[in-house]
């Protein structure tokens, strides 16, 4: 055979398929396979590599291609790294003997599903150095590479992916493939200081010294690793292009020597994997422990605040404790709503995780369960709800009060200052010593006098009923008005017992005296009336009021021009009364009459007719100015009432639209749960988006509580309405965002496609009468019968315990979800992290503090030691840990 003719069939072989170990040779590994280069660097590696194996049965080679020729070391050698016994060789040494021997070892290679292709026992015999090579490259394939897998990838790929993992913390190395990647000497020492540090000290080598680290980890590897000395370092680094094959032959002697730290590491990544989710469910659950502390210390701190209602005495601490309110709703609330909600989503993403991993369910402290914050938050709302009421109420009966108060002092004032020195004026004796017209005088100014008396009856009969009114409302200083009233009213008593004395006086001597002056005794009997009508008309002119609506104010404004229609007629008695004085005058003159200038029978004078005339004339349009402003004040209330009305319905509707919306989304199982999602964070954008539509109702509302306006008939939507339709509205989307967010977490660990995602849905909905989100235990019954199981009642029973924990009689979609894919879940189980623990333990039924803190990360073999108990048994030392009983703790089992 010609060595083209060689070359080709070993060209042939090389290209051939080996899907079941490698991927087929770049094209210039055939181009430059006969360089000489490579030939020696893979005669040296192959070499070492068989001599690695043959010294186990005591012999070795020398020369590749002459040693192997009569077959005998070669049947060897696939004994011994196989593990098996080949056919008894032939004992001659002809030629037929040496091919019917490498014919045996070829057939063996050929069981065990290599193709060998033009490679033939007459080119081995005859000593063909790349055929024989090339044999050789073949068994290494079979028995050093193949096998080699790391995340299922497969020998060459595999042990390069290895090799990437193992290197990439080390500075200089960056393994890109098995020929130029290894030209340095870093990456081989840095795969022997990553799993024997001890051996090396990698901080020390220098990349521009590759001769030195070579030979540095070929030494170490020799030495300690019991892996030969496969190759040159100046062939390595002074070849452009290592040899690939050679490269790859000597680091998988690497990757077999560390296998059991592979092991090793393999179940530490599992046990860290455990413990990583049992360390996020604990930081869940002590999150969910503050949160629903904070929340529920808040509630019973605020609760009786809300529960006070002992009422401000004055007007100004009422609107405070209004203002308090309306800053605790705006302000204060807002942010607990959103904590109560996350708290909620916070307990069923912690469940779903701890169903997801194989946990049992999370139980909150004593008093912190869902359902005893949504108690408490009851709690809070119940006695939320009238306050605000009891605030309003208690400022209009405040205002009352202070409208009473001020009319109860001005009436008092006129009173007081009409019966000033009245008792001492009817205590007088001066009728003893008067003549007979100024005894008459005295009887006609008396009776004048009692005119006037019976004239303020009236008002104090009205201070006596507003002072009984006050103390009906509880006002604040009712002891200050009782105590005036009861002064005026006993003054009124001694008033009446000294006008009946003074009156008996008169009449004993009544008929000593016979002319009395008729036209005074006219004036005054006209002017006393006169006078009482106007102090009345000043009294009304001043009177405060208070209104809540145009029509209040009409019906003021229309009694107010009805007084100024009487005004003609006042002014013509004006006149008839002064025309009384007049006459006096004019009688006096006439007759020469000494006038003393005092009426005899009344204080009045007419110029004290003429000065409250014209005061009450000065009061009608001050009058008709206040009730133009009260007008004006009420037409902007009106407005105030229409803004908030056109604001509030329209705002009320959306919010209901939106929670319909919402419920559609939830049930609609169009498109993925993706798509949901995104369709409801749109939604909540929208939701968010509209927050100052609410503010700036808010606003309106204050405005309107500001001008005391307490009702609206534009409108049936109160601010109350809205704010609580808003904080549903919230809850709603974020419960349902949560509820989809489960739904992709369930689909994604339970391994399920969108497509038998929708149809669980569609079954549900289907059997979902009531379209609430939930089925009744007999709908759940006819759902299962439908997709194909047969139920009886004790089966029946114990699907429902599985679906409705809690006993509430209703089945869920998500516990419907978990129900379906219960049985096909993959997740890690007890026995598989005690597996794990057991290879770390080297298979010893405890395990040592040392041996935890070597194989995991330093955080969690601290939380590891922290939680295992002692382990109890004679063939331990002393702190062993008992990871069998840990491991069954995680799961929530008792001990296997």
């Amino acid at each position: 055979m010609t060595a083209v003719e060689t070359q080709v069939q070993y060209t042939t072989y090389m290209t051939s398929t080996t899907e079941e170990y490698m991927h087929q040779e770049e094209d210039w590994d055939r181009d430059l396979l006969l360089d000489p280069a490579w030939e020696k660097q893979q005669r040296k590696t192959f070499t070492a590599w068989c001599n690695s194996h043959l010294r186990k049965a005591g012999t070795q080679i020398e020369n590749i291609e002459e040693d192997f020729r009569n077959g005998l070391k070669l049947m060897l050698l696939l004994e011994v790294i196989s593990g098996e016994r080949l056919p008894k060789p032939d004992k001659g040494k002809m030629r037929f003997h040496k091919i019917a021997n490498v014919n045996k070892a070829l057939d063996f290679i050929c069981s065990k599903g290599v193709k060998l292709v033009s490679i033939g026992a007459e080119e081995i015999v005859d000593g063909n150095v790349k055929m024989t090579l090339g044999m050789i490259w073949t068994i290494i394939l079979r028995f050093a590479i193949q096998d080699i897998s790391v995340e299922e990838t497969s020998a060459k790929e595999g042990l390069l992916l290895w090799c990437q993992r193992k290197t990439a913390p080390y500075r200089n190395v960056n393994v890109q493939n098995f020929h130029i990647s290894w030209k340095d000497g870093l990456a081989l020492c840095a795969l022997i200081h990553r799993h024997r540090p001890d051996l090396i000290d990698y901080s020390k080598l220098r990349k521009d010294d590759p001769i030195g680290n070579l030979n540095t980890a070929f030494e170490v590897a020799e030495k300690f690793l019991d892996i030969p000395r496969m190759l040159d370092a100046e062939d390595i680094v002074n070849t452009p292009k290592p040899d690939e094959k050679a490269i790859m032959t000597y680091v998988s002697c690497f990757y077999h020597a560390f296998a059991g730290a592979e092991q090793a590491e393999t179940a530490a990544n599992r046990i860290c994997k455990v413990l990583a989710v049992n360390q996020e469910n604990e930081k869940l659950m002590q999150e969910y422990e503050k949160l629903a502390s904070e929340l529920l210390e808040w509630i019973r701190r605020t609760i009786p605040w809300l529960e006070n209602r002992v009422a401000e005495q004055t007007m100004r601490a009422m609107q405070q404790k209004l203002e308090d309110f309306r800053d605790y709703r705006r302000v204060h609330k807002p942010p607990r709503v959103q904590e109560k909600c996350q708290l909620e989503i916070n307990f069923n993403t912690l469940q779903t995780k701890l169903r997801l991993s194989n946990r049992p369910a999370f139980m909150p402290s004593e008093g912190k369960m869902v359902s005893d914050i949504a108690n408490a938050w009851k709690g809070l709302e119940t006695v939320e709800k009238g306050y605000e009421e009891w605030l309003l109420t208690e400022i209009r009966r405040l205002e009352r009060l202070d409208h009473l108060a001020e009319k109860f002092k001005q009436k008092c004032t006129l009173h007081e200052s009409w019966t000033a020195g009245k008792e001492e004026l009817l205590s007088q004796k001066d009728y003893e010593s008067a003549s007979l017209m100024e005894i008459r005088a005295l009887m006609r100014k008396h009776e004048a006098f009692e005119s006037d008396l019976a004239a303020h009856q009236d008002r104090v009969e009205q201070i006596a009923a507003i002072a009984q009114e006050l103390n009906e409302l509880d006002y604040h200083d009712a002891a200050t008005i009782n105590a005036r009233c009861q002064g005026i009213c006993d003054q009124w008593d001694s008033l009446g017992t000294l006008t009946q004395k003074r009156r008996d006086s008169l009449e004993r001597v009544e008929k000593l005296w016979e002319t009395i002056d008729q036209l005074y005794l006219e004036f005054a009997k006209r002017a006393a009336p006169f006078n009482n009508w106007m102090d009345g008309a000043m009294e009304d002119l001043q009177d405060m009021f208070i209104v809540h609506s145009i029509e209040e104010i009409q019906s003021l404004i229309t009694a107010h021009d009805q007084f100024k229609a009487t005004l003609p007629e006042a002014d013509k008695e004006r006149m008839a009364t002064m025309g009384i004085q007049n006459e006096i005058v004019k009688i006096a003159q006439t007759y020469s009459i000494k006038l003393s200038g005092i009426n005899p029978y009344t204080n009045l004078t007419p110029e004290d007719i003429t000065n409250k005339w014209e005061a009450v004339k000065q009061l009608v349009p001050h009058r008709d100015q206040m009730l133009q402003e009260e007008v004006a004040r009420q037409q902007a209330n009106e407005r105030l009432r229409r803004q908030f009305a056109a604001q509030a319905n329209i705002i009320g509707p959306w919010i209901q639209t939106k929670m319909e919306e919402i419920g559609h989304v939830s049930v609609d199982i169009a498109g993925s749960l993706e798509e949901q999602m995104n369709n409801l964070k749109q939604y909540e954008q929208n939701i968010i988006n509209y927050k100052s539509n609410i503010d700036k109702l808010e606003g309106d509302h204050q405005l309107s509580q500001e001008s005391l306006i307490f009702d609206n008939k534009h409108t049936n939507y109160t601010m109350e309405h809205i704010r609580v339709g808003w904080e549903q509205l919230l809850t709603t989307i974020a419960r349902t965002i949560n509820e989809v967010e489960n739904q992709i977490l369930t689909r994604d660990a339970k391994g399920i496609s969108q497509e038998q995602l929708n149809e669980f849905r569609a079954s549900f909905n289907h059997f979902d009468r009531k379209r609430n989100g939930m089925m009744d235990p007999d709908d759940f019954r006819a759902c299962l019968i439908s997709m194909g199981y047969d139920l009886g009642e004790v089966e029946f029973a114990r699907i429902m315990t599985l679906v409705d924990t809690n006993n509430t009689g209703v089945v869920t979609f998500q516990a419907f979800i978990d129900f379906m894919t219960r049985e096909t879940a993959e997740t890690d189980t007890a026995e598989q992290v005690m597996a794990s623990f057991k290879i770390l333990a080297s298979d010893k039924s405890y395990i040592t503090v040392d041996e935890l803190r070597r194989e995991l990360p330093a955080e969690q073999a601290e939380y590891c030691i922290s939680r295992m108990t002692k382990y109890i048994g004679s063939d331990a030392p002393p702190g062993a840990l008992d990871y069998i009983s840990f491991s069954s703790a995680l799961y929530g089992e008792s001990d296997l």
